[in-house]
């Protein structure tokens, strides 16, 4: 993921530094302007969400409606032991909010990689997987667990192949290099994200403050907030593409998560 936003955005930025070395630029995905105010901050939340509010209302609904079963069901020891069970975890997982993330990885990382033809840019998927999700949610009987198909659905994610019999949802596992991109958002590309009421996850704010604290935590850095728009602009980008930055061609999808941002 790291290096596939960022050879992508490196690509336009390229472009508009250098536009006397570089001839043009295609850009996929390449959200240049998330960053400061320049895009709404609950976007990306919103577009996955739409992706997913487009195949199924009832597969929207039934994610939207799994995050306080949840933290309803996690709430004690007993409760995590089940939980564990249901997601087929490999250890028993000590946090609710594990599940959480494992479940918004998997729903989120599929909307971005939603393509028309079977990948495994990510992970091993078929064609269309976000229609996929849903068929297998709107698959189950009325009035079964939330929690049995929002599992399901995102086993779709992991373990397309079949081949895992048990998951990691806890630990280092880290097959997307997220690690990695921990340190390049403290130092240089902090996105401010937040989460609506009209998304499908958990409302969620963003603060300045908080996140220069967690990355001097985390990596000892405190971030450049506005370095990137310092830098490379986004603020009047059409006045800027206008001028001198011809020749770059954003060829995202609108059911692109990041298309909002660029």
């Amino acid at each position: 993921m790291i290096l596939w936003l960022l050879f992508l955005v490196l690509a336009s930025w390229f472009r508009l530094k250098y536009p006397h070395v570089a001839m043009g630029a295609v850009a996929s995905s390449a959200p240049i302007l998330q960053f400061d105010d320049i895009t709404p901050w609950s976007s990306f939340d919103d577009t996955v969400s739409q992706d997913f509010k487009s195949e199924s209302l009832n597969c929207f609904s039934v994610i939207k409606a799994v995050w306080d079963v949840l933290d309803d069901r996690g709430s004690n020891h007993t409760g995590l032991l089940e939980l564990s069970k249901t997601f087929r975890a490999c250890k028993t997982v000590q946090s609710a909010d594990s599940l959480g993330n494992w479940l918004a990885t998997a729903f989120t990382y599929t909307a971005m990689v939603d393509y028309p033809t079977p990948a495994n840019f990510m992970m091993n998927l078929p064609a269309y997987p976000v229609k996929e999700m849903c068929k297998i949610i709107d698959s189950f009987p009325t009035g079964a667990d939330v929690i049995d198909k929002a599992f399901a659905a995102a086993s779709l994610y992991y373990n397309y192949t079949g081949d895992q019999k048990c998951f990691q949802v806890e630990g280092d596992d880290d097959p997307h290099g997220l690690n990695g991109w921990g340190w390049q958002y403290c130092t240089e590309m902090v996105m401010p994200m937040t989460g609506s009421n009209e998304s499908m996850f958990p409302p969620a704010s963003f603060s300045y403050e908080n996140t220069s604290e967690d990355c001097l935590r985390y990596y000892g850095v405190r971030p450049r907030m506005h370095w990137i728009t310092t830098e490379y602009g986004g603020h009047k980008i059409d006045k800027v593409l206008k001028r001198f930055g011809s020749n770059i061609i954003f060829s995202n999808g609108m059911r692109d998560p990041w298309s909002r941002g660029g």
